[in-house]
């Protein structure tokens, strides 16, 4: 096992690896920007880099700066958390070159899987139902004319490097499509500095339904059930529960049974998420896959048992799966809320600033995520979110009054958060009924999407 490992990464992802760490008897290293210098992240480490300025492209994106951080320290591995670095194969290339193990896929499996357009040819050659699309990227606006007359429309716009929601258009119509594309290219450079597009036949009203995947360096896969990612604003999620309403048991085993082949097929390794849609009639269909922990893993640990951040550094680190998946029985029901700091009332507007006054919920089955303290000045730079409330129960029903309770004890003051927002959603009835899908928030409460 590994000795010491730097975590790329900010907020309350470097702050849950650093738990987990400290639980292994691992050193960890922290690295910061100059705007989160006073971060909790920082302070839990045992030892803390500056890597530069407030931008992302500075710091927690400059790849020369955190691998000089990683070798001056000594630190042996590099976990990324998820975003910024985490789905770069240049840079897990870079940290094999440089003799520093990378706390995640290969590089190669990251290329064919980080890249939305290839992995949709991978699955549609292994048998897994993909969505009806582009085979590879669109040429032009000339080729993305071509390709919606042939599929169809509604039809997406997609970035091939794309994630979180970033650089998606839906064109309803062919008068529709130009600004879409250009808009689409314009926000994948952006976002990714890869202006690649692909396209997709639209699913009106989906679930969006995920598994979570754990692989060894050895050949050993499996899966950990699935999450319900479906409540939505704009293509981000916003609530996740596991496990989902719409899977029965033979249709989990279907599913299931697809996303262990579908990391098999590309020799992946360490955690990971296949990720499906399922339209009105139960088909489902392969979308993307993560090659990465995700933001809502927690729902998954506790309907499963599984510590993944553990498992990631032992795989990680050449060990072999201990777990097979008959030993793999989801107990329970499990939320997850996504705290932002933003006001729903102005559009979600992001509220950086000071907190003033902070009161996190507690109490049986109640879990919260976070690296905010009192105090703490929410800096304008990065992601709104500064928590994830996380609650689990024996019953669904349980689960959600458990959530509610915890959000009525939540408080932040000095700012403005989605606190409200998120127990409105929670008291929905048609929410309560588990009569939802993608298209929830428009539909229910949200105005002007």
């Amino acid at each position: 096992m590994f000795k010491k490992i730097l975590i790329a990464n900010r907020g309350e992802i470097a702050v849950r690896i650093i738990r987990a760490c400290r639980e292994m008897n691992i050193a960890t290293v922290a690295v910061y920007s100059e705007a989160d210098r006073d971060a909790l992240h920082t302070q839990l480490a045992d030892e803390a880099v500056c890597i530069g300025p407030a931008t992302s492209k500075d710091s927690y994106l400059n790849i020369y700066n955190i691998l000089s951080a990683t070798v001056l320290s000594g630190a042996e591995a590099i976990h990324p958390g998820f975003g910024f670095l985490s789905e770069n194969s240049k840079f897990a290339k870079m940290c094999r070159e440089c003799n520093i193990t990378f706390i995640g896929p290969d590089p190669e499996a990251i290329d064919l899987m980080g890249n939305k357009a290839n992995a949709r040819d991978v699955m549609k050659k292994a048998g897994i139902p993909v969505i009806p699309g582009s085979d590879g990227a669109l040429e032009s606006e000339e080729h993305a004319l071509k390709m919606a007359e042939e599929i169809g429309y509604p039809v997406m716009i997609k970035a091939a490097a794309g994630g979180g929601g970033r650089g998606i258009r839906i064109v309803f119509e062919k008068g529709e499509l130009q600004k879409a594309y250009n808009t689409a290219k314009s926000e994948a450079a952006a976002c990714f500095a890869d202006d690649t597009l692909y396209m997709e036949k639209y699913i009106n009203k989906p679930h969006h339904i995920e598994f979570q995947i754990l692989g060894d360096q050895f050949g050993n896969i499996i899966h950990l059930g699935e999450r319900d990612c479906s409540i939505q604003r704009r293509n981000q999620k916003v609530v996740e529960e596991a496990p989902s309403l719409l899977l029965d048991d033979k249709m989990r085993k279907v599913m299931g049974e697809a996303a262990v082949k579908a990391a098999r097929t590309v020799g992946y390794y360490n955690a990971g998420t296949i990720e499906f849609l399922v339209d009105s009639d139960r088909n489902y269909y392969f979308m993307e896959m993560n090659t990465r922990v995700q933001v809502e893993h927690p729902i998954t640990e506790f309907i499963s048992g599984v510590d993944i951040v553990k498992q990631q550094l032992r795989i990680a680190a050449g060990e072999r799966l201990d777990l097979c998946q008959d030993d793999i029985v989801l107990r329970g029901h499990a939320i997850e809320c996504r705290i932002n700091a933003e006001d729903p009332s102005k559009d979600f507007r992001p509220s950086p600033g000071k907190i003033s006054g902070l009161h996190l919920p507690g109490g049986p089955g109640v879990r919260i995520d976070s690296a905010v303290y009192q105090g703490y000045i929410i800096p304008p730079y990065y992601d709104s979110m500064i928590a994830k409330l996380i609650v689990h129960a024996d019953s669904r029903d349980e689960a959600i009054a458990r959530m509610r309770r915890a959000l009525g004890e939540m408080i932040v003051e000095g700012l403005e958060t989605n606190v409200e927002f998120q127990f409105d959603i929670l008291s929905n009835e048609s929410f309560k009924a588990g009569d939802y899908d993608t298209s929830f928030l428009k539909d229910k409460l949200v105005k002007n999407e």
